[in-house]
């Protein structure tokens, strides 16, 4: 289950901008964007491309800074983190899930999904085996885990990736476009995948393109030119994608 952080906000952006050099200028990408998610929520983050989407999960996951304002996750300031806290903090609380799955090839899927669990060093050498072998067979991977990730399919690889992004048992679980290069049928296996996380209380906050998959999202964030323009409880019923 996600921990609380008292007022039960796991997610807290306040007034964040956050700007890029570009030549002698700058361009600003999120313009004093807020955002609160609270503990056990799954909310998509919607727009057209280029209007700060995956700039907002890289605040929040602390993967980039903003340049004003502020980031709390899990009760924590993390805009005001050193990057050796931040990757301690990172691996202890956040799962990522790509588009591109980001699995390392010269190793098995079992020990990629050991890997965040030696750097955080966290459970013991057996423990983090079963605990591997425990998520892959949640994920219908039990019977490739000693497979590299170029023998099995895409659909395999993000739930192979999923499985690693529960490793350390995180709060919060990042998925920026996770289906954006899967087929129909198994991007709806990978979302089933993550209706069931946020039923058992993991923290969720996806990115997508796709407007089927929105539709079905209890909360729909919708980012147009850097700023929040919808903010709605309706699972994205009436977005028409983009």
């Amino acid at each position: 289950m996600s921990k609380s952080n008292g007022n039960n906000h796991l997610v807290k952006l306040i007034d964040v901008v956050k700007s890029f050099p570009v030549g002698d200028s700058e361009v600003t990408v999120l313009k004093g964007l807020s955002l609160e998610v609270k503990n056990g929520e799954f909310i998509t983050i919607v727009g057209p491309s280029g209007n700060g989407k995956s700039t907002l999960l890289n605040m929040v996951t602390g993967i980039d800074r903003p340049t004003a304002g502020a980031v709390i996750v899990t009760g924590k300031e993390i805009h005001k983190m050193s990057e050796n806290q931040l990757a301690a903090w990172r691996g202890q609380h956040v799962g990522i899930v790509f588009q591109f799955f980001q699995m390392l090839p010269s190793l098995s899927i079992l020990q990629n999904v050991v890997l965040p669990m030696d750097f955080a060093g966290k459970y013991t050498q057996k423990e983090r085996r079963e605990r591997a072998m425990q998520l892959l067979e949640i994920v219908g991977l039990a019977d490739q885990a000693n497979k590299l990730p170029s023998m099995v399919s895409g659909g395999q690889q993000q739930r192979a990736a999923i499985a690693r992004a529960l490793a350390n048992d995180p709060d919060l679980i990042i998925a920026d476009e996770p289906t954006g290069n899967l087929d129909t049928r198994t991007a709806n296996d990978v979302f089933d995948l993550f209706l069931e996380l946020v039923e058992q209380g993991k923290t969720l906050m996806m990115v997508t393109h796709d407007k089927e998959l929105a539709r079905r999202v209890p909360r729909v964030v919708e980012i147009i030119d850097g700023k929040i323009t919808r903010d709605e409880y309706v699972g994205g019923a009436t977005w028409t994608g983009y």
